[in-house]
């Protein structure tokens, strides 16, 4: 039987996956330090703390898993990206990797990000993009996509590393972006925003999940873009949100700077994640927007249930 280990199930990607990997055939096991939710049919969860490195050896000796899916990490909006915490992520997924190895495991994929990339480049393509990151949550994911292709060439572990662009769906951390804007307009308060034209690649939740599912299945080796590849302006993308919404009104573009080094352009190349995973997007913009605004109203309706 193929079985799963996912870290950060309960996150706004991992959660994604449960349903689609219990629908492809895993056992699937979860792992949270903050709490456990009660076990199912083919979904069981364990509660350690991946900070630990001895909690982490007696759980894989304990799963033994075949696969091993990794997102868990420090992911606080803006504390993140310079937070000393990465360093301490990058040593928990090494003993994640020597354990999961030990124990038999067959094929991992972890979490990367594009914030490896040299972003003055703007396309960013797994083959030909120099990789310079300024940030050391860039630097440590970055670090551990090293030494895990080392320790698969070494060991003959199966492995890849999904590389992931802009994300936005339900469950998103109310700070970003897309969450942010929907919720000032349902609240009928001012989006306030930069200029706007800055040029990024979003892909909706679903698809970033069933993407990293489809790329577990395979047999595809290193890093994997996961992206959209299609350029959109944020500016086109909040104005889509007040289009929805009947809000455009509410939205302030030029209200807050943006950052002097901010990349005017990111967007990945994501041709070995349609022509080698075999991959393809489910969900264009208009409907994971649409997806993502219920779900915010349907979250506002219960949250004011709860305050009657």
């Amino acid at each position: 039987m193929k079985k799963v280990l996912i870290t950060g199930a309960t996150g706004f990607i991992g959660r994604q996956c449960l349903p689609l990997l219990v629908k492809r055939g895993y056992e699937v096991h979860t792992v949270s330090s903050m709490f456990l939710e009660k076990s199912q049919k083919e979904i069981y969860w364990h509660k350690a703390n991946l900070l630990d490195l001895t909690q982490v050896s007696e759980l894989l000796n304990i799963v033994k898993p075949t696969h091993l899916l990794h997102f868990a990490w420090y992911m606080e909006p803006k504390k993140c990206w310079n937070s000393l915490d990465n360093f301490k992520w990058v040593q928990s997924s090494l003993c994640l990797l020597q354990s999961f190895i030990l124990n038999g495991g067959y094929r991992v994929v972890m979490a990367g990000t594009c914030a490896e990339y040299d972003w003055k480049y703007g396309y960013c393509s797994e083959q030909i993009t120099p990789l310079s990151p300024n940030t050391i949550y860039g630097i440590c994911k970055h670090s551990l996509q090293l030494m895990l292709s080392a320790f698969s060439k070494e060991t003959g572990l199966s492995s890849s590393f999904g590389r992931i662009f802009f994300v936005y769906g339900p469950y998103e951390h109310p700070e970003r972006l897309v969450s942010s804007v929907i919720n000032s307009l349902l609240l009928n308060k001012v989006a306030r925003c930069s200029h706007g034209n800055q040029i990024r690649d979003y892909l909706y939740v679903e698809d970033v999940a069933d993407a990293f599912i489809t790329l577990l299945e395979s047999d595809v080796q290193g890093p994997v873009n996961i992206a959209s590849g299609y350029p959109i302006s944020i500016k086109k993308i909040v104005s889509k949100i007040g289009e929805k919404l009947n809000r455009k009104d509410l939205i302030d573009f030029g209200a807050i700077p943006s950052a002097n080094d901010e990349a005017p352009l990111l967007v990945a190349d994501v041709r070995r994640l349609s022509y080698e995973v075999k991959w393809n997007q489910k969900y264009d913009l208009d409907r994971g927007l649409e997806r993502t605004i219920e779900w915010w109203k349907t979250r506002s309706l219960f949250l004011a249930k709860r305050e009657i």
